[in-house]
């Protein structure tokens, strides 16, 4: 009888927490059972030659949008799109100003049905029903992140139903988040007053390029309701995370605030690692938060090298092209990107000495797992889901949309030639993605609740 169901053999793990080391891993009953010394002959049903292969720990982006692309069957695409990149687990954003509990049944039915990797919730925040049912969301679906929009305050939020936030609700939200505990409030940083002035400034002036809308959204308008944000947090007591930064001068304020308040966590994105405000891409570069100065670039690198950023996630919005080929005004916002997130890290950051292999591992697995309650992932610690990516720094490959799977059919990387791709992704032992190819069956994948009180999947009607 075989001790163990898989062995993965003559790896170079990368361990977020323990460093590089030659190694074996040992996975039984979709679990890690053991780390074992390079060459230990055990039995196994199965053994894969890891030979020339990095090994880490299943890969996690913990900001994915859905409801952009197409309703239901994106639960597919974009888990076989993450599955491509590497990653075993997502959290989705759920936007909507109803109460999740008439609409959150019919969506985990979905999402079950079809997804590749497991997956979790966050809830956006916009009324004072959702305040006060968070309680009875942590209960009842194990969602313990819910997402406050600085910037949804009337036309902004308004064809989202959204419109009737201010300084005042979201005091509310934090103070009822500090009492509840284990919350966390992540916050779109932006002040909407600002921009909707120097957007009427440049639209008068007839700016109509993307460098018009990266510039009508200062770095000013994310640092000032930072502050606000992190104020708020310290004198209430409250967790908070701090999504897609991409300013020096917000990061700054960030460094600072942690000097005396330790509840403050944060993320950028890939965008804003490869791309600054000269891109001339027109509506296909659109983003919220924009694009920002070389300077801010440089301060992105800068704060994951130290530790100042916590994770990397790919704000991902599975869109078509034609809905980015439009004026820059009225063109969409955002654009796919959890597939390339660990090619890039690794090709502009590894492979040009800006961040470590283990920094990679950390920013992608082992802080969104903490950050967010993922227990059982974000590691390769015996008795964790057997989540894992091989990866082959070496392998360069052309980014090409067609061959990732997304519903969306365009990358910001399109054509661009990265080096460092995964090769196999397992997840819960079994492999789910070889050199390129999909081989889990949709609804493989485990909805993730993250509160100690919640079932482990929700009770559907």
């Amino acid at each position: 009888m075989s001790e163990f169901d898989l062995v993965i053999a003559n790896a170079t793990i990368v361990d977020p927490r323990e460093g590089i080391a030659k190694g074996d891993i040992a996975l039984k009953d979709g679990r890690i059972a053991a780390r074992l010394a390079p060459g230990m002959n055990v039995a196994a049903r199965e053994t894969i030659d890891a030979s020339g292969l990095h090994l880490f720990p299943g890969l996690i982006d913990t900001h994915v949008h859905f409801g952009f692309g197409e309703p239901v069957s994106e639960y597919s695409t974009e888990t076989v799109y993450a599955a491509q990149g590497g990653f075993t687990s997502i959290i989705g954003y759920f936007l909507s100003s109803r109460s999740y509990k008439d609409i959150f049944d019919a969506e985990y039915a979905h999402a079950a049905a079809r997804s590749h990797v497991d997956f979790g919730f966050h809830f956006s925040v916009a009324n004072e029903a959702h305040i006060d049912e968070m309680e009875s969301y942590i209960r009842d679906y194990g969602v313990t992140s819910f997402k406050y929009f600085m910037n949804f305050k009337g036309e902004e939020g308004r064809y989202l139903g959204l419109d009737g936030t201010d300084d005042g609700y979201f005091h509310a939200l934090l103070e009822r988040a500090a009492a509840l505990g284990e919350v966390t409030i992540v916050v779109h940083t932006e002040n909407i007053e600002l921009v909707h002035r120097f957007r009427r400034q440049a639209v008068a002036s007839g700016g109509a390029t993307l460098k018009d809308w990266n510039l009508s959204k200062p770095a000013i308008t994310e640092a000032e309701s930072t502050i606000r944000a992190l104020y708020f947090a310290e004198k209430l007591g409250a967790r908070i995370y701090i999504p897609h930064i991409s300013t020096r001068m917000a990061l700054d304020e960030v460094r600072f605030w942690r000097a005396r308040y330790d509840k403050v966590t944060v993320e950028t994105c890939p965008h804003y690692l490869t791309h600054d405000w000269d891109v001339d891409l027109g509506g296909i570069g659109k983003a919220n938060p924009p694009f920002r100065s070389p300077d801010d670039v440089a301060a992105m690198w800068e704060g994951l090298a130290d530790g100042a950023i916590d994770v990397v996630a790919s704000d991902h919005v599975p869109r078509k092209r034609a809905t980015k080929e439009k004026p820059v005004w009225s063109a969409s916002q955002g654009f796919p990107g959890t597939a390339t997130i660990l090619p890039v890290l690794l090709d502009r950051g590894y492979h040009r000495g800006r961040l470590s292999l283990e920094r990679i591992a950390r920013l992608l697995t082992s802080r969104p797992a903490e950050i967010f309650g993922l227990h059982g992932k974000g590691g390769l610690v015996p008795g964790n889901d057997a989540d894992i990516t091989l990866v082959d720094l070496e392998h360069a490959r052309e980014v090409n949309p067609a061959q990732l799977g997304s519903y969306s059919d365009y990358s910001l990387y399109e054509g661009w030639t990265l080096k460092g791709w995964p090769v196999r992704t397992i997840l819960r032992g079994e492999t789910i993605m070889l050199e390129g190819t999909v081989t889990g069956a949709g609804g493989y994948g485990r909805y993730l609740p993250r509160a100690s009180t919640a079932p482990k999947a929700p009770v559907l009607a």
